[in-house]
Parts: structure tokens; C-alpha cells; sequence
């Protein structure tokens, strides 16, 4: 399937182009954020340009870029096997252009080897793709990745990064629901800027009968604010409030829920396309 992006090339030039300080991410929709750092070190975490699979689920935001257009990537981290967060033709194309590794737990490498089998279609070498583990830890350029848990009811194996560079750690969390681990990670990290799922309850049509059934796929309101207070972030970042239709949210309502707690320090709402340096 040809990804045609909505915006055009402007996005992957900005990230090509940026020069930042230490880390500097981009969200990309749905749950994907590119992650560039001082040293030029390019990282993509669960990028999605699919439509979904209308009228089961379907897109409500912009394609943000063409996965052709990426010209610099170091690595694609996958947190789980779904569909928005493991696809080929989202991922593939990244890997063939660019060289880059794909780091993920071996249920997503099960997407890529044999569900889609990559390989068939995009030249990409056995060697780029990596599995990883909770414990494992990697680096990529000058950035140091930490595989840590996630628990997610809806996945059969979740996984969390944290990712460091030069004294600022981001977190992407993937899908996750809050975990009895998370206290742990929150001690042993200092997390600058941490990513959570937050949706809402909806109808979604059963994949076998087509009926519509009540669905939950990502946090409400008071697990996004007890998963954020355990890791201890310092801004938390909401994410996939904006993708399916029938299970977008307004992330404003979080700050109702933060106020009285002293993590997360800050709620900070983002846009596709929008960049936050750390």
C-alpha cells in the first residue's frame, strides 16, 4: 500500500534540519514520536501512517509525512505487536532507505517476519531486525535505550523505553495501563518528558461479526494521572487521544485529575506535527 502524506515532505525536513540542544522529540500522531538528540542521533518510536481499517477503525488526523521522505534514521523502536504500532508499510520503507535497526519485542518481529513479511517486498537485511526484552539495555549513536515493562491487557507483549541522552530521559510507554513496576521505574529514572495512551470508552466493530462493542483500548483519566504520579514525570505528554474515531478524548480534562498530585509536574497537551525539546 503507497503511503501519500497529507502535508507533504515539511515534517521529515524539519527533523532532518534541527540541531537540537540534547533531545528534542516530535509526536506523530497516533502514538509515534521521532526523537533526534545533540549528537544528530535519529530514532523513530512506533510510527503509523496507516487509515486503519475503516469502518472498523478510522484515522481522524493528517498523514504528517510520506515514509519515503525519511532520509536519516538510526533506529525504529516498536513497543508491541498492533497495527499502529507495528506496520510495514509505515516501517519498511525506513528501514530499506535508511539502514536503520528495528528494536522490538519478538511478537512485533512476528508482524514483520511472517504476519507481513517485510522482507518480501523492502530490501532489509536479517541484521536490522533486533529483539529486545524487558532488561535489555542498547545504544543507538550517543543515546542509551532501557527496555522496561508495560503492562497492556490488549497486547501479548508490551514493552516501555526510556531513553537518555546526556542528562534528559524521555519515556514512551506505548500502550500501557499503570503497573506495580512503575514506582521502580520511576525511582531509578529521572524522566524529563514521559508519553501515555489516553482515550476514551467507545463502540468499535467486532473484527468477526462487524457488531459494535464497547471498547477500551487506552487509559482514562485516573489511570493516565496514577501511571504518570508512579514514573515520576516531570511533564507528561498525553498521546492517542486523537486517532481512532469513537475513542478520542479531550487531554485538557487531565489537568482536573493532576492538580493535586506532585507528579506529573506538568501536563503538556501536543499536536501532530508539534516538537518538544527536553
Amino acid at each position: 500500500m503507497q503511503i501519500e502524506s497529507d502535508w507533504g515532505d515539511w515534517l521529515p525536513r524539519a527533523i532532518d534540519a534541527a540541531d537540537p540542544d540534547s533531545l528534542a522529540v516530535w509526536y506523530l500522531g497516533c502514538n509515534g514520536f521521532a526523537v533526534k538528540a545533540g549528537d544528530g542521533t535519529t530514532l523513530f518510536i512506533d510510527p503509523y501512517v496507516g487509515l486503519g481499517d475503516p469502518p472498523r477503525t478510522i484515522r481522524m488526523i493528517p498523514v504528517p509525512f510520506d515514509p519515503d521522505d525519511i532520509a536519516d534514521a538510526d533506529a525504529v523502536l516498536a513497543t508491541h505487536e498492533h497495527t499502529d504500532h507495528v506496520h510495514g508499510p509505515s516501517q519498511a520503507p525506513i528501514l530499506e532507505s535508511t539502514g536503520a535497526d528495528l528494536y522490538a519485542p519478538d511478537d512485533s518481529l512476528d508482524v514483520a517476519f511472517e504476519d507481513e513479511d517485510w522482507q518480501a517486498d523492502y530490501d532489509i537485511d536479517d541484521e536490522q531486525f533486533v529483539e529486545v526484552a524487558e532488561g535489555d539495555e542498547f545504544e543507538v549513536g550517543g543515546v542509551s535505550v532501557s527496555v522496561e515493562v508495560a503492562q497492556d491487557a490488549d497486547a501479548t507483549h508490551p514493552v516501555s523505553y526510556v531513553i537518555e541522552y546526556e542528562g534528559t530521559t524521555f519515556f514512551h510507554g506505548g500502550d500501557t495501563k499503570p503497573s506495580d513496576e512503575f514506582e521502580r521505574v520511576g525511582a531509578e529514572y529521572d524522566i524529563d518528558v514521559g508519553v501515555l495512551a489516553f482515550g476514551t470508552v467507545g463502540n468499535v466493530d467486532d473484527k468477526e461479526t462487524g457488531a459494535p462493542v464497547r471498547t477500551k483500548w487506552y487509559n482514562d483519566e485516573n489511570q493516565a494521572i496514577r501511571a504518570a504520579g508512579d514514573l515520576q514525570f516531570d511533564r507528561f505528554v498525553p498521546t492517542h487521544y486523537d486517532m481512532w474515531k469513537g475513542l478520542t478524548a479531550d487531554p485538557k480534562v487531565l489537568h482536573h485529575h493532576a492538580k493535586s498530585f506532585e507528579y506529573p509536574g506538568s501536563l503538556e497537551i501536543t499536536e501532530i506535527g508539534d516538537r518538544i525539546d527536553l
